[in-house]
């Protein structure tokens, strides 16, 4: 850290960096697509570049700070209350918000690893101890270890499910029973971002959860199915009592009427009918590229996101180098493995082409 000319934390020696995904290198001879960041590689639905256009026009204005029309939105859409509704700048926002009115110096948060590089930033900014709980061989939570783990100091718990970057989701079955197995008063966050594009069998309710569990919160985006991730827009549910204390420690007008435009305007039922239809494609995408994944040797976990995930080791910088010379920029993690965003076809069909290749070189 470069040496400071004022007093700061201490801590901040501590947070690590946020590594947001590259974009690619201009080229003349080949399109280049990014693959490193989990967006939705389609363009904004009319309905909701209207929105937006019309919404333009008040930003001289400040947005509505309680965000009164999306939260009451939400609330009716997810049969809960509207005072058990939190909205926020995207999920992560809402994840450091949870941090902060559950965790400060001596607590723990604890959340297995690897898992979103989000969860030890926030514990940090906190002032919390992480507590990190490897992943099984199979990429999926160790949940027993993570009982084993929670202790007088632990005050929050994150469950990424479909986690990022390893793709893996847990079943609704193992949450609750998670959820009967840690004290009751223990926040336990059910990470929900990717919630859209689970196809499994049990798959996780988050709201079902939060309605049923007074200590679980759910935490959901637009950024990725509904296609607004660069307008910064997610929300909470959970206990009144809870979403208060998160609406305490929001950024005041954090969310612009821009996004809160946008989230309704998604909300409605054509808008969502067409963002479902593009989630679908998506996930026939994503499965074409693991099918190709494993056809090419690599053993790759049951994937329930809009990325593949490869655990590629001592060849994650081969893997980086090769994608990048055809105009392909994934997410490396050095020493453990590349997370291949769901992309454009043609960058799909790019990547199935680079996975045999170098596969073939195993």
């Amino acid at each position: 850290m470069t040496e400071p000319i004022v007093k700061l934390r201490p801590e901040l020696n501590d947070i690590p960096a946020y590594r947001a995904g590259q974009r690619p290198a201009p080229r003349t001879d080949i399109t280049p697509y990014k693959v490193s960041s989990n967006e939705n590689p389609y363009e904004p639905l009319p309905e909701v570049l209207a929105a937006v256009r019309d919404a333009a026009a008040e930003i001289h204005r400040y947005p509505d700070i309680s965000n009164s029309e999306l939260v009451d939105r939400l609330a009716e859409r997810h049969g809960v209350d509207a005072d058990q509704v939190v909205v926020g700048t995207g999920s992560v926002a809402i994840c450091e918000d949870l941090a902060k009115i559950s965790a400060g110096p001596g607590d723990e948060i604890l959340y297995a690893w690897r898992a979103f590089e989000s969860y030890p930033i926030v514990t940090r900014i906190a002032g919390a101890t992480p507590i990190q709980i490897p992943l099984r061989a199979n990429e999926t939570h160790d949940l027993e270890a993570m009982i084993a783990a929670v202790n007088e100091r632990t005050r929050l718990v994150f469950l990424c499910t479909p986690n990022n970057p390893t793709g893996t989701a847990l079943t609704n079955t193992e949450v609750r029973s998670f959820l009967d197995a840690v004290p009751s008063d223990l926040a336990v966050v059910v990470d929900e971002a990717y919630a859209e594009f689970v196809r499994m069998p049990d798959p996780v309710d988050g709201i079902a959860i939060a309605r049923d569990y007074p200590n679980a919160i759910v935490s959901r985006t637009f950024s990725k199915a509904y296609g607004l991730a660069g307008l910064r827009v997610g929300f909470a549910i959970a206990h009144p009592s809870v979403a208060e204390a998160l609406r305490k420690v929001a950024t005041p007008f954090g969310v612009s009427n821009l996004a809160q435009a946008a989230a309704l305007a998604a909300l409605t039922p054509n808008v969502e009918a067409a963002a479902q239809a593009r989630v679908d494609a998506l996930i026939g995408e994503r499965d074409r590229v693991v099918a190709a994944a494993r056809a090419a040797g690599f053993t790759v976990a049951d994937q329930q996101a809009n990325f593949v995930w490869i655990r590629t080791l001592e060849r994650t910088a081969e893997f980086t180098e090769t994608f990048t010379a055809a105009a392909l920029t994934l997410r490396p993690f050095p020493g453990e493995g590349v997370r291949i965003s769901i992309a454009e076809t043609e960058a799909n069909d790019r990547t199935i082409d680079l996975l045999g290749r170098l596969g073939a070189q195993e």
